[in-house]
């Protein structure tokens, strides 16, 4: 005698009980540009571990090489091995990126709860500075702060941060604008709860689904903007491995048929990007579902 044992397929009102991040991980999208990152990041931490050769050796006698068996993305105009320089180029830029997002998430999302929850002549007036700084693009503001204080590490995670802290100030107000006409919050200040409690521990759950996906998005454009900057002479040392700094130093000798040494960094930076997408419309899908 045999017992057959019968599951129940995962129905639409099972799968709108799971938690959110379960239901992430069912899209293929998310899956997909969860891989690609987190292959990245494997190659800014470990990349010069198992990179076939130096991203730093010159040799003059293999300049300008094509893709071979040797150099499976060819080499560049001081014969530097460019495959070895697109896996070790990974760190500079997810280590300004995230910093940078990291930082401009925190302060705006201060700063969008400050603005969406006192309301009043707070809003008005700091709101119209938010809109002044938003009416110039972000690398525009980038690079002349850049070119004033001197280009750094440091310097770029911040004025990135800097910039997109407005940014995010704007949406996470009016999350929490529409959060204030729930009942809650009456609730809450009858029980005598101060004004930052309310703000951090009654508003700020509820409008962290806003936050993640701010950062996610203010991620990808913030890996954009540090490549940029790179492009433009205002990234790492020259010399330093660097996907931005890379297409600059070699985009002039396209023309002369050395295609492979600004393709393959610019395929890195959009395989990024298109990740960093990936995922975030997945979240976005998931929150808006």
């Amino acid at each position: 005698m045999t017992t057959e044992i019968m599951v129940a397929p995962v129905t639409d009102a099972a799968a709108a009980d799971l938690p959110s991040w379960r239901l992430v991980l069912r899209r293929p999208a998310f899956i997909a540009g969860l891989v690609i990152l987190l292959f990245w990041i494997v190659c800014a931490l470990f990349g010069a571990s198992f990179a076939p050769h130096s991203a730093y050796e010159q040799s003059l006698l293999a300049t300008n090489q094509a893709p071979s068996s040797a150099h499976w993305f060819g080499t560049d105009q001081l014969g530097r091995d460019v495959f070895s320089r697109v896996l070790v180029g990974a760190r500079s830029i997810l280590l300004v990126a995230p910093l940078a997002t990291l930082l401009g998430t925190v302060l705006g999302t201060a700063l969008g709860l400050a603005l969406g929850y006192l309301g009043g002549a707070v809003d008005a007036i700091v709101g119209r500075l938010v809109e002044a700084v938003l009416a110039v693009p972000a690398v525009i503001v980038a690079f002349l702060f850049i070119v004033a204080i001197g280009p750094s590490t440091l310097t770029e995670i911040l004025v990135i941060g800097f910039i997109f802290t407005p940014l995010i100030a704007r949406t996470v107000r009016s999350a929490v604008q529409v959060e204030s006409h729930l009942d809650y919050l009456p609730a809450a200040r009858l029980l005598g709860e101060s004004r930052r409690r309310i703000m951090f521990a009654e508003i700020l759950p509820n409008v962290m689904p806003t936050v993640l996906v701010e950062f996610t998005v203010r991620l990808g454009y913030a890996i954009f903007t540090v490549a940029t900057l790179a492009f433009l002479g205002f990234g790492v040392d020259p010399s330093t491995p660097s996907w931005g700094s890379d297409i600059y130093a070699n985009y002039g000798v396209i023309g002369a048929g050395y295609w492979w040494e600004t393709l393959f960094p610019a395929l890195a930076i959009a395989s990024l990007i298109v990740a960093i997408n990936l995922a975030t419309d997945s979240i976005e899908k998931v929150l808006a579902g």
